[in-house]
């Protein structure tokens, strides 16, 4: 068993060196003092930071992704708990089917999706509107939150929401004080694995956004079609080190469940 685990260390971690690196190289770039990307760097300055936390366009990218993020996170958490919720509670082919429609999404190809998106949005005047990215965003990150409820519900014990029922508690009050609590660390990971759905985004929001509302991933692929200068790759580390962040914490907390359980 030794021999294997070392075996398997082995070939995991080259492969995930390899795969990791070309996003690491990203951050060395982000404090090159050159006006050009060149790895490695030759001096090393904040200049490009400045340039990104100074500049109206990238800064309104960032605060546009963190409001449109959080608001769909919020939004994804609550329909999508409330659809692992009901799932959990039926079986057979309605469930079947239910599940497979609700991470349809994750099956679809972006560009199909934004294309089909598009069609629809401009026909309801929803193109380059915070609803519509809300909209869109919530359909793209529905399915991990039902995924990571419904896993927390397959171990959860009804008997505790019955309990909660004959003891005089409400349908909706029991499920608020006793099914939410219990399940908390599946919603957790939901919400920030919604978050990091709609704050990394970018086939999608190409397709419904305006000059007057565009995300930070918008604006990097934008500038990029200009000029390359290492603003971009400062904005990538931005990106890099709130997504990491937020997927951190998920890891924890399932972490954290699993330890419980």
């Amino acid at each position: 068993m030794r021999k294997s685990r070392i075996a398997l260390y082995a070939f995991c971690v080259p492969v995930a060196l390899w795969l990791v690196a070309p996003t690491l190289v990203v951050i060395p770039l982000s404090f090159t003092a050159d006006r050009s990307l060149a790895f490695p760097p030759r001096e090393f300055s904040w200049r490009w930071y400045e340039s990104f936390f100074s500049s109206s366009q990238w800064l309104g990218g960032l605060l546009n992704s963190l409001q449109i993020g959080l608001l769909v996170a919020i939004i994804a958490t609550v329909l999508g708990t409330l659809a692992a919720y009901g799932l959990s509670r039926v079986s057979g082919f309605r469930k079947t089917f239910s599940n497979s429609l609700l991470v349809l999404p994750m099956l679809v190809p972006s560009v199909i999706f934004g294309v089909g998106l598009y069609a629809l949005f401009l026909r309801m005047g929803l193109v380059g509107t915070l609803p519509g990215f809300l909209i869109a965003h919530t359909m793209l990150a529905l399915p991990y939150v039902v995924v990571n409820v419904g896993a927390v519900l397959v171990s959860y014990d009804r008997q505790l929401e019955r309990a909660a029922w004959i003891s005089g508690a409400s349908k909706p009050k029991a499920f608020l004080t006793v099914t939410v609590p219990a399940i908390m660390p599946g919603v957790a990971s939901g919400f920030l694995f919604a978050f990091i759905t709609s704050f990394d985004e970018v086939i999608v929001s190409m397709f419904i956004s305006n000059p007057y509302l565009q995300t930070l991933p918008v604006r990097m692929y934008s500038s990029l079609q200009r000029e390359v200068d290492p603003t971009i790759a400062a904005a990538a580390s931005v990106i890099m080190t709130i997504t990491t962040a937020a997927a951190l914490i998920a890891i924890f907390a399932r972490t954290r469940r699993k330890a419980d359980t």
